[in-house]
């Protein structure tokens, strides 16, 4: 492209919307990789060429700006096109978590009101099973090689032109859902225009310090808060996403040496995970600039040990799927800390602070501000959170009072302005009268070196109503007894707070970004 002509397109250049955005890239950075998913390599130009192939394909088979795209998949380049064409063209995409079955599945796609289904190769079988009960779905693709009575995702794109689509895509017009537990435990989406996903991406460049020569391993489900905003930050800043299609530990190490990656979102359990290897000092991960993690606590012992393999590459976000996500972070220099006193160190127990155009409030059950150190509920305001929950008004108005986003996690803030998230209100035991924070409880168990994992629950009991129940996985190669971590809680947090039972496990049940399914544990113990 001439000069002239570059700066005339330039020109047209609005970086309010990812349709924008996307466009620029391919203006400014064509030759430069884009994604690498496998063997696979794109470059922006390329990218932007075949969602406009798929933009032009769906308008084809009818479907129009508005229109909810489904997509039933685990990571991979062709549901990132997907994504990226939903910016584009102005439809909605709806990612769905390829672990649900039946009646969640269901219920999940029906609520979405997709018009067009995407799926994994995979998840063929499951799509064929569920299709005569989602009758809103008009349209069914497959990802990969064409399946029975769907159509093959390759032959939209090879059937079209890659030339700009004609659409008008606004600031303001919906373009991704994002799924979270409901009250009732069937999932409620959180809808995101593209004004709030192009604030969210700016914030997280902010804080990652992102540059257009990065490389970013994504490892986040992209049907979740974490991993969509990875992505995006990467996408709007002219970075590289290098896609793996799910979390294998010595993988992800073999690929961060193999592409020099600079960047990584994870959970703590990806990081018990790697250090669990054997052999995990041997990767040569010099390139790393931020192993960025999130979703649960990180027990200290485990973040001692990562900084002692990985180095001081450490920083934590705070966030919500409501949320955008970002809401406050702890920076790698925060995590210096550790290399501090004992005193300094507790800094690594908080969330860090607010973000840049974040604005957070702690309140009482009234709404009133509490004082430094004092508990209340957690809530945000900016231009990134949700603009409303998908289709349910009555939980929409329970959630954003007056424009502030309230998160249900309990926290305080201290006199450095840092957030300390005590626990989620839901989570919250009350035994015997007293409250108990789970988070509190688990910090300790973390520090018995027998244990892996650990998590803490409210079960029924006749004479507390409800009492402290730990369960936990233990070390390869050690031994304890639920006597013994009793005892080891009793002598670091009050009689109250110690779990009056343990349960031993393999391993903790997880969903796919890692975080322990505290719901799935209590069941059984609430059942009736």
């Amino acid at each position: 492209m001439s000069e002239g002509l570059l700066l005339k397109e330039l020109s047209r250049y609005n970086a309010g919307t990812f349709a924008d955005i996307i466009y620029r890239n391919a203006l400014l950075y064509p030759n430069q990789e884009a994604f690498v998913y496998g063997d696979t390599r794109i470059t922006f130009s390329e990218f932007n060429t075949r969602l406009n192939k798929l933009v032009h394909a769906l308008h084809e088979m009818g479907v129009r700006k508005g229109d909810v795209l489904g997509i039933l998949s685990w990571n991979c380049l062709d549901c990132v096109e997907v994504y990226g064409a939903a910016m584009k063209g102005g439809f909605i995409a709806s990612r769905f978590n390829p672990r649900l079955t039946g009646d969640e599945l269901d219920y999940t796609i029906n609520y979405s009101e997709s018009n067009t289904l995407f799926a994994g190769p995979e998840l063929a079988e499951v799509v064929s099973s569920i299709r005569s009960r989602v009758s809103k779905v008009r349209n069914f693709v497959s990802f990969g090689s064409a399946a029975p009575n769907m159509i093959a995702h390759h032959n939209l794109l090879a059937s079209h032109e890659g030339n700009e689509p004609d659409v008008q895509v606004h600031e303001d017009d919906p373009v991704s859902i994002i799924y979270t537990s409901g009250t009732t435990g069937l999932p409620r989406g959180a809808l995101y225009t593209h004004r709030c996903i192009v604030e969210d991406a700016k914030t997280l460049v902010i804080n990652m310090g992102l540059q257009s020569d990065d490389r970013h391993i994504q490892i986040s489900p992209l049907f979740h808060i974490a991993g969509d905003t990875i992505l995006r930050a990467f996408l709007y800043v002219g970075g590289c996403n290098v896609i793996l299609k799910s979390f294998d530990p010595a993988t992800t190490l073999q690929t961060i040496q193999d592409e020099k990656a600079t960047h990584m979102m994870m959970v703590p359990t990806h990081v018990v995970a790697m250090l669990g290897l054997p052999d995990a000092s041997k990767y040569d991960i010099s390139s790393m600039k931020l192993m960025w993690y999130g979703g649960s606590p990180m027990p200290l012992e485990v973040l001692k040990q990562g900084m002692k393999i990985f180095g001081p590459v450490f920083a934590q976000g705070y966030g919500q799927s409501e949320s955008g996500p970002a809401i406050s972070h702890l920076s790698r220099e925060d995590h210096n800390a550790m290399y501090g006193s004992e005193e300094e160190q507790k800094k690594l127990l908080s969330a860090g602070r607010p973000d840049v155009g974040v604005q957070v409030r702690i309140v009482d059950d009234e709404g009133n501000d509490v004082g430094l150190g004092e508990l209340g509920e957690i809530i945000v305001k900016s231009k990134h959170i949700m603009v409303e929950y998908w289709h349910k008004p009555d939980d929409t108005r329970a959630s954003i009072i007056d424009g502030w986003l309230h998160t249900g996690d309990v926290g305080y803030y201290d006199e450095e302005g840092y957030i300390y998230i005590v626990d989620r209100k839901k989570d919250l035991i009350i035994s015997g009268g007293e409250n108990v924070y789970p988070r509190e409880v688990e910090e300790v168990l973390y520090q018995h070196p027998a244990v892996l994992e650990a998590t803490v629950i409210g079960i029924p009991d006749p004479y507390w109503v409800e009492k402290v129940h730990a369960i936990v996985a233990t070390k390869r190669g050690t031994t304890t007894s639920a006597e013994e971590l009793i005892a080891f809680c009793k002598e670091r947090i009050a009689g109250y707070k110690t779990p009056k039972s343990v349960e031993f496990m393999d391993s903790l049940p997880k969903n796919p970004t890692g975080k322990i399914l505290k719901r799935e544990l209590r069941e059984k113990y609430w059942k009736g």
